[in-house]
């Protein structure tokens, strides 16, 4: 994902925050599709950012 890539509603943070990073789109399941649509939460991508780790 670049730097330029526009948030998506299913990034739970801006791209290069830490403790972030690229996962799969809970909604779409990585597919970035829902039925015949592109999926709106990752606009597609099947990815989005979300945090990682955990204490």
């Amino acid at each position: 994902m670049a730097e330029t890539d526009p948030a998506k509603s299913g990034d739970e943070a801006p791209l290069g925050v830490p403790g972030t990073g690229e996962n799969l789109c809970r909604a779409c399941g990585g597919s970035g599709r829902i039925r015949a649509e592109a999926c709106p939460d990752c606009k597609g991508t099947g990815k989005v950012i979300t945090g990682i780790g955990g204490a």
